[in-house]
């Protein structure tokens, strides 16, 4: 089972992304944070999914630290879950993802090691570029072996693609569909399909920062990038904010349903 893709992913049309217009409003503003969330097993969601799957519970933690580098943005994600399946067996799952993007969306460097039960079962590691902010690129990984893969026009890498979203929440924007590349498959740029579901004026929340910004939810799903492809390899819905923070998430791994909440934010100054 693979664990959840970097949850700043998403995305604008599938075409290179046009200069902006002189009146055209200014791009959101992302917020450098560090956040904690609290995972649970959703029963009921779970339940109509697995149609007699072998997990049977689970809880967890996700960290998720986003900093200002100045000229790119450096994000690490942290995710461990215990799994209980139908014997009763407890399997420990660990997640760890870091990545810097330059902020004009060009150069892009990831890692990623997954582990169950302190043994590693997946790991990237490599960087990627784009000739221009939606144009061809390339991806050279390092891990799991050496390799190139070429990234196809349109396609996105994850911050520019949590903008995009802000972006096309903010126009009235319902569906987005575009490649992502975001260094956790060693097959490369994947495919990705965005659902705007609403958008909310600012209402009272237990934290400060968010309370005087709109928000929107949405639904993703992400694909192998295959012809005939229709079966999502994963899903996440997420409320975000106008500063990019999720503070709630509900994680579809196709066999169980993780819910998140969001209990710590704290605003992370630039690192120069």
């Amino acid at each position: 089972m693979r664990l959840p893709l970097a949850l700043t992913a998403l995305i604008l049309l599938a075409a290179p992304a046009a200069p902006r217009a002189a009146n055209a409003p200014s791009p959101p503003e992302l917020l450098a944070h560090h956040a904690l969330y609290t995972l649970t097993f959703n029963q009921r969601a779970s339940s109509a999914e697995q149609s007699g799957g072998d997990v049977v519970g689970a809880r967890g933690t996700m960290g998720y630290e986003v900093i200002d580098a100045c000229d790119g943005w450096a994000i690490r994600q942290r995710l461990r879950m215990t799994v209980t399946n139908a014997d009763g067996q407890d399997i420990q799952m660990d997640s760890d993802y870091a990545t810097w993007e330059s902020k004009d969306g060009t150069k892009f460097r990831f890692h990623m090691t997954q582990k169950t039960d302190d043994a590693i079962t997946s790991q990237t590691d490599g960087e990627a570029s784009l000739s221009t902010p939606g144009g061809t690129g390339v991806a050279r990984y390092k891990t799991p072996r050496e390799q190139t893969k070429p990234i196809p026009a349109g396609t996105y890498f994850p911050t520019a693609h949590t903008v995009a979203i802000l972006e096309a929440s903010r126009a009235g924007k319902k569906f987005l569909a575009v490649p992502l590349f975001d260094g956790t498959d060693e097959n490369g740029t994947q495919d990705s399909s965005i659902a705007i579901v609403d958008r909310k004026p600012p209402f009272a929340t237990p934290f400060p920062l968010l309370n005087a910004l709109p928000s929107t939810r949405v639904r993703l799903a992400f694909f192998d990038r295959q012809p005939g492809t229709t079966t999502p390899t994963f899903q996440v819905g997420l409320r975000y904010w106008d500063n990019g923070v999720a503070d709630t998430m509900q994680m579809d791994f196709g066999d169980f349903v993780m819910d998140a909440k969001m209990t710590e934010l704290v605003p992370q100054p630039k690192r120069c």
